[in-house]
């Protein structure tokens, strides 16, 4: 009996020592996006910024075709490849400039990924968007982990909207659930707290769903929206899962439903009398 308690906690030791050794890994899949699934158009502008760590970040300016709406910056999902993020944003918001970059760690940019790294790039990203194009309303998007980093932006200055794709209150919550066995708390670097992020922040907020989405439990989704502030549309796409959602016609039209109502709120805030909050922030200097 003695022995088999002892190798019980023995194994436990193991499994658990392998789950905190493999997180960034697992977390991280930076080599299975290495390479974009197609080319850049031609008007589409090569940048290279520096982290605030001196590591390269290497990302990419589309033009709005036409009148630019404002500025979108967009995050992706951890195995995203940016370029390819890039188009799929250029084809569905194609009145907007948009701004994507390759997540620290994700070749060509330099560095290692982690939680710190990407909100700090974020940031980063935003700040150097706005001061170059100075856009008259600024947007983020965020798909799946990119929705916490949207949601870390969002704390750090001072955004006209989110659109959050599959997006969860926090990779923490997801964890615990997943592994109700691990010290989770304990043993996770990268929590992705999206919840603190926007708790209570007035902030107008859409959220679109997948109704079988294995990889964020829709109570996580849920959980996300129910604490929004100023949830402006909480939509699900039945049939659809985690990676499979973007196939589904009725993603495109909630995509642009998502954007339709963020405008229709920053309508709403000037009918009132109050600036946009991108320009009240440069009226503060912020």
């Amino acid at each position: 009996m003695i022995h088999l308690l002892l190798g019980g906690v023995v194994a436990y030791g193991v499994a658990v020592t392998g789950m905190y050794l493999l997180q960034d890994t697992l977390l991280f899949p930076r080599a299975a996006v290495r390479f974009p699934a197609s080319a850049l158009p031609p008007r589409a502008e090569r940048v290279v910024l520096q982290s605030v760590d001196g590591d390269p970040l290497v990302g990419t300016l589309l033009p709005a075709l036409g009148t630019s709406r404002g500025l979108l910056v967009g995050f992706g999902g951890n195995a995203w490849n940016a370029d390819d993020l890039a188009l799929f944003l250029g084809e569905r918001a194609p009145d907007f400039d948009l701004v994507v970059f390759h997540y620290r760690g994700y070749q060509p940019s330099g560095g290692r990924p982690s939680e710190h790294a990407l909100y700090a790039d974020a940031v980063t990203v935003h700040d150097w968007a706005v001061g170059r194009l100075a856009p008259p309303r600024v947007y983020a998007v965020g798909f799946s982990l990119g929705s916490a980093v949207a949601a870390y932006l969002a704390s750090q200055r001072q955004l006209d909207g989110l659109v959050l794709v599959t997006p969860f209150d926090s990779i923490e919550a997801i964890a615990l659930e997943r592994y109700p066995w691990v010290p989770v708390r304990a043993l996770l670097r990268h929590p992705f707290r999206a919840d603190a992020h926007l708790r209570g922040r007035d902030l107008p907020v859409a959220v679109i769903a997948a109704s079988e989405d294995r990889i964020v439990p829709k109570e996580r989704t849920e959980a996300l929206a129910a604490m929004l502030a100023r949830p402006v549309l909480v939509a699900s796409v039945p049939d659809a899962t985690h990676n499979g959602i973007y196939d589904h016609e009725l993603f495109d039209r909630l995509f642009r439903q998502a954007f339709a109502r963020l405008d229709d709120a920053d309508r709403a805030a000037r009918e009132r009398g109050e600036p946009s909050r991108t320009r009240a922030a440069e009226a503060v200097g912020g």
